[in-house]
């Protein structure tokens, strides 16, 4: 058992394709291990111990893939292996909320037909019952020094909007408020620039020390 479990993690670090499809079997003996503690073989203290020393980068992949075989039972294992770790994860956000009502073929027919993105949103409109809006993450370059007053500016914007409103709220009601502020013409735009110690503030050929920054 332990071995299997071994020749599975060394199959994901040499190949995603394998690791795609090995994640049914690798959450079901990760269950097994468990139940059996046959982690106890290996002289450990505990199971948590175990996984500490099998993903030593996030114990959260573990329980996700024994969720996946705790909870998907219903779905045949080949179809759990062609939606893939991250979709079968969606679907146990269903199966536990819906429980003996959980509509096992509807939902596998919508992981399998629909891209990742667009599925999350489907269960997240499904858990909440409220659309929820595309989104996106943009990442773009600022320097170190320019930190301070960003988070300052996020900070401000967040308590007066409120703390339960996002960041990326936040940094666009910044922007709207310098839109509605702001005149771009003339020597406005110019001296605007000026005062910019970095020019634009948003160039990326620069190759001192920077942060990458995502809303």
């Amino acid at each position: 058992m332990l071995s299997k479990i071994d020749e599975i993690l060394a199959w994901e670090k040499s190949s995603d394709h394998e690791r795609d499809t090995q994640f049914v079997e690798l959450g079901r003996y990760l269950c097994e291990v468990r139940a059996g503690q046959y982690w106890r073989l290996d002289n450990l203290r505990s199971f948590d111990e175990y996984l500490e020393r099998k993903f030593p980068e996030s114990r959260r992949k573990a329980y996700y893939l024994m969720a996946i075989h705790e909870h998907l039972p219903k779905i045949p294992k080949p179809d759990l292996k062609l939606v893939g770790w991250s979709k079968a994860t969606e679907l146990v956000k269903v199966a536990r909320r819906d429980r003996d009502q959980f509509d096992c073929a509807t939902w596998l027919h919508k992981a399998t037909e629909l891209p990742k993105e667009e599925f999350k949103r489907e269960v997240e409109k499904h858990l909440t019952g409220q659309e929820t809006e595309p989104w996106e993450i943009i990442y773009f370059k600022v320097y170190k020094t320019q930190l301070p007053v960003i988070e300052q500016a996020l900070e401000t914007a967040g308590l007066m909007l409120g703390n339960d409103k996002s960041r990326g709220y936040c940094l666009e009601m910044i922007c709207a408020d310098f839109l509605a502020g702001a005149s771009l013409e003339g020597n406005e735009v110019k001296s605007l620039s000026a005062a910019c110690p970095h020019g634009s503030g948003l160039a990326t050929g620069h190759q001192g020390p920077d942060a990458e920054t995502n809303s």
